[in-house]
């Protein structure tokens, strides 16, 4: 089930000015970063110009993702492990709100978004 549109105006507001204010905007052209949503999930992403491609392609890579689980009202914080695939953040495996994940995954414990 998606989430309604109220979740998605939040999301936006959370989420998407997280991105924008993540990255100075002189250097916007080399890092960025972007989100978009799935269902009940919300992945982050770090754009970069593509190191082995055409002029003006852009990688994405997976920061991190949170998926709402309306029976716990609240959000699962999700990691991407080298083996491709997304692994529960141990540290801090949920948090009520948006803003909540943001700051689990901006103080970062162990490495996994940022390295």
């Amino acid at each position: 089930m998606a989430l309604d549109i109220n979740a998605l105006g939040q999301i936006d507001a959370v989420v998407g000015q997280w991105c924008l204010s993540k990255v100075p905007p002189h250097l916007k052209r080399e890092i960025d970063y972007d989100y978009e949503v799935d269902g009940q999930a919300v992945s982050i992403y770090e754009v970069r110009p593509s190191w082995r491609g055409q002029p003006g392609e852009k990688t994405r890579s997976h920061v991190a993702k949170f998926r709402f689980f309306k029976s716990s009202n609240s959000w699962k914080i999700f990691w991407f492990r080298q083996t491709r695939k997304w692994e529960s953040y141990q540290p801090a495996p949920s948090a009520p709100n948006l803003e909540k994940c943001l700051a689990i995954i901006e103080a970062d414990q162990y490495g996994c978004f940022f390295g």
